[in-house]
């Protein structure tokens, strides 16, 4: 499970946002440009499940599930490919029997199916986010704001 701190920003009755500052941790992770950053800057800000009920200006720790994050790049990362290399290897064997350019025939199918596969990734990806498991959840304070 990774973790991260942060401080809520806002609030509603079962969510909180989070600004965060990009740790090393970041540099490595294949999810780092979803995650709502401007261009190069240090800070983020992320919309996570209000567990704790942390209020606006608490500090906070965020929890996601690698396996999570996991399964969502494969879907983005591997998947197209995959299709990318079926439709290809498809285009090869089908070329012949219709009297086309295996090599040409062999690219038009392969990228047919990679961009069928941007469809099937859009139609999981609306799916996923309603799911609170692709979400991080805010698990502890650490330290109230004090309201004078």
């Amino acid at each position: 499970m990774a973790t991260e701190q942060g401080i809520v920003v806002k609030t509603d009755s079962r969510a909180a946002w989070v600004k965060t500052v990009k740790s090393g941790d970041c540099a490595g992770c294949s999810a780092r440009g979803s995650c709502h950053a401007s261009g190069g800057e240090a800070e983020m800000e992320v919309k996570a499940i209000n567990e704790a009920g942390a209020k606006v200006g608490d500090r906070i720790v965020l929890n996601f599930k690698t396996s999570s994050l996991l399964k969502a790049s494969f879907l983005l990362y591997v998947f197209p490919i995959l299709l990318l290399i079926v439709g290809a290897a498809i285009g090869q064997e089908v070329a012949p029997k219709f009297d086309f350019n295996p090599s040409g025939f062999a690219a038009i199918m392969g990228f047919t199916f990679f961009f069928a596969s941007l469809l099937i990734i859009k139609a999981a990806a609306d799916k996923l986010a309603k799911k609170n498991e692709y979400r991080p959840k805010i698990t502890k304070i650490l330290n109230r704001k004090v309201i004078p």
